[in-house]
Order: structure tokens, then C-alpha cells, then sequence
């Protein structure tokens, strides 16, 4: 434990005269009491402050836009892409249902040469399915590009059009 060191006179004479070398050593500085500050100073100070607004409302502006960029980005994304998704879904339900009938006429197949029939039908009406779900999901894979790069698009224009 520390204990604290007692006031004396004698210390209070060191502080004292610490204090006056101290105030001795400084410069002295007489600065009227109704010291006014040059018109052109007082101008530059409210023209730095007006130019900081200025900033600072732009740049608030641009986040503000920025943010509403970003959420119609991702709302149009999020509903491409589920879009997108139940596509896929319903395109895998078709395939499963094509090969249970598939092999349940298989199965039901009384000789080879109708196995075989069975096997090349199906495989042409599969091969002509899957083509055109490729495409379709192709094209809706393209169709949410585009939608979901739009926003960005037209956003980048506007700020090219303000710079220039």
C-alpha cells in the first residue's frame, strides 16, 4: 500500500517557485479581450463549413442511392433465382415421372425386340425433353442476368452522365 507523502510548507515554496521559472521561461502573450476576427477569415471559415456540407450531403446522397441500388439488385436476384429454381424443380419432377413410366413399360414388355422399341422411344422423347429444358433454363439463367445487372447498369450511366 502507498502512502500518501504530506503537504509541508516547504513543498508548497518549491511548487510555488516551480511555477513562477515556469511562467518566467514563457513568452508572454497579450491578447486583447475584444479581439475580433478579419472579415476574409470569418468568409474562408463559413466557406469551408458550406463546402463541408456540400460534401457531406453528397456523399449521403450517393449512399442513399447506393443502398437502394443494392436492395433492387438483390430482390431482382432473389426472385430470378427462385424463379430459376422451380424451373429446375418441375424439369427434374418431368425426368423422375418419364423414367418410372419408363421402366414400369419396360418391365411390362413382352419380348426383346418391344424392350428394345420401348428403349428408343424413350430415349428420343427424353433427349428431345432435355434439349428443350436446357434451353429453357438457359434462357431464364439469361433473363435473370440481365434483369439483376439492369439496376447496376443504369446506375453506373447516371453517375458517368453527372461527372461529365
Amino acid at each position: 500500500m502507498v502512502e500518501a507523502t504530506p503537504v509541508t510548507a516547504s513543498t508548497k515554496k518549491v511548487a510555488k517557485a516551480a511555477t513562477s521559472a515556469f511562467e518566467a521561461a514563457m513568452p508572454k502573450l497579450d491578447i486583447p479581450a475584444n479581439l475580433e476576427v478579419p472579415a476574409v477569415m470569418r468568409e474562408m471559415a463559413e466557406k469551408s463549413v458550406q463546402s463541408a456540407r456540400e460534401a457531406y450531403e453528397k456523399m449521403k446522397s450517393s449512399a442513399e442511392e447506393t443502398t437502394d441500388l443494392l436492395e433492387d439488385t438483390y430482390s431482382t436476384a432473389t426472385k430470378g433465382v427462385a424463379e430459376y429454381n422451380a424451373v429446375a424443380l418441375e424439369s427434374l419432377r418431368t425426368n423422375v415421372n418419364a423414367a418410372f413410366d419408363y421402366m414400369g413399360l419396360l418391365l411390362g414388355s413382352k419380348s426383346v425386340s418391344e424392350a428394345v422399341e420401348i428403349s428408343t422411344g424413350h430415349l428420343r422423347k427424353q433427349f428431345d425433353v432435355l434439349s428443350a429444358q436446357a434451353k429453357e433454363l438457359s434462357t431464364l439463367a439469361q433473363k435473370v442476368a440481365t434483369d439483376t445487372a439492369e439496376p447496376i447498369k443504369a446506375s453506373v450511366e447516371k453517375s458517368i452522365k453527372k461527372a461529365s
